[in-house]
């Protein structure tokens, strides 16, 4: 059917009606979803507190060890299980005295560079000690925790892209690894190779990557079939611009919230195996061997227990309150 031009005039067109509110929000400028995340974790109280806490650790981890003038393995017979003494501070316990009262700074003649939180039986100093294992510690877990992002990414993100007898094989790999005991198979490692730093982080990779590429293969698995990857599809796009530009920053946000959660555990797990005797070896120190070492004479000296132990809780919970607030933000259900 053909419309008759001459049917159509200008009294047939009206402008709609204007009103201003609606105007400025027309004109407003969209807000993106990292913009809006943001907006929502900064909201979040824990979320800010766990991350101020987490920098203040960071940096008196570099600091620390350079804020007197003693290394952390110094050793003074002397100075041994010296308590804790900063002057100006004597009246919140940081007086110099031992659980009987009496001054152990006097009873020795010490005068010089007082030890801020105590000395070991090896007059190491603990203010050092403290800061220098927990440098140790943040290293191997933010390593561990980058290595299995990697890995598992990759891992998962070509499983799931790919599909079918691919993604089978691949599946059946992480099954095999996911029966094998993870703690078991890390004391295995370090009793095969020689504790270190890069004998823990290797441990702790060898399996932490498998949480990774099950979470990654299933936010891909649910985005590949999507519109936008079809249309990509059809105009050209290859596979590997599938994956990289459309598909993996589409789950940047599980990424990130389950690398908040990856680093405490790696940090735990670094803890727990110098705690038995199979992480970092004396003299260098982390928060696990500072602990053992605390615990041994807890009943005496319990400042060498106290303070790394505050710091590890420190570490754990801010992590874990900064992976909750970033969970929330990042959460496209939680938008008001």
């Amino acid at each position: 059917m053909k419309y008759d031009e001459s049917q159509i005039t200008d009294d047939l067109f009206v402008h709609a009606p204007y009103e201003e509110e609606e105007s400025e929000e027309l004109h407003a400028s969209p807000r993106s979803f990292w913009k809006e995340s943001l907006q929502r974790l900064l909201q979040n109280r824990g979320a800010l507190i766990g991350f101020v806490t987490i920098i203040m650790i960071t940096i008196l981890s570099i600091l620390g060890p350079v804020m007197n003038k003693y290394a952390f393995d110094d050793q003074d017979l002397l100075r041994s299980n010296l308590p804790p003494l900063v002057h100006g501070l004597e009246w919140v316990g940081f007086d110099g005295t031992n659980s009987h009262g009496k001054d152990v700074y006097a009873d020795k003649s010490l005068t010089d560079a007082p030890a801020w939180i105590g000395t070991d039986e090896f007059g190491r100093d603990l203010w050092t000690r403290v800061w220098r294992g927990t440098q140790v510690s943040m290293i191997i877990g933010l390593v561990a925790a980058l290595l299995d992002i990697l890995i598992g990414v990759i891992y998962g993100g070509i499983s799931a892209f790919y599909g079918g007898r691919v993604d089978d094989v691949m599946q059946r790999i992480i099954e095999v690894l996911v029966g094998i005991p993870n703690l078991i198979l890390i004391i295995l490692l370090i009793l095969i190779l020689q504790p270190g730093i890069l004998t823990i982080i290797l441990a702790l990779v060898i399996t932490g990557w498998v949480n990774m590429a099950r979470i990654v293969r299933g936010q891909i698995l649910q985005l590949k079939g999507q519109e936008f990857i079809l249309a990509s599809r059809a105009l050209g796009a290859s596979d590997r611009q599938l994956i990289w530009k459309h598909l993996i920053p589409n789950t940047m946000g599980p990424i990130i919230v389950t690398l908040m959660f990856t680093i405490p555990t790696a940090i735990f797990f670094e803890a727990f195996l110098s705690f038995i005797g199979l992480g970092i070896q004396p003299p260098l120190a982390s928060l696990g061997t500072l602990i053992d070492d605390g615990y041994q004479d807890m009943q005496y000296f319990s400042y060498k227990l106290i303070f790394p132990a505050i710091v590890i809780s420190a570490i754990m919970i801010s992590f874990n309150m900064l992976g909750d607030g970033l969970r929330d933000a990042l959460d496209p259900k939680l938008r008001k």
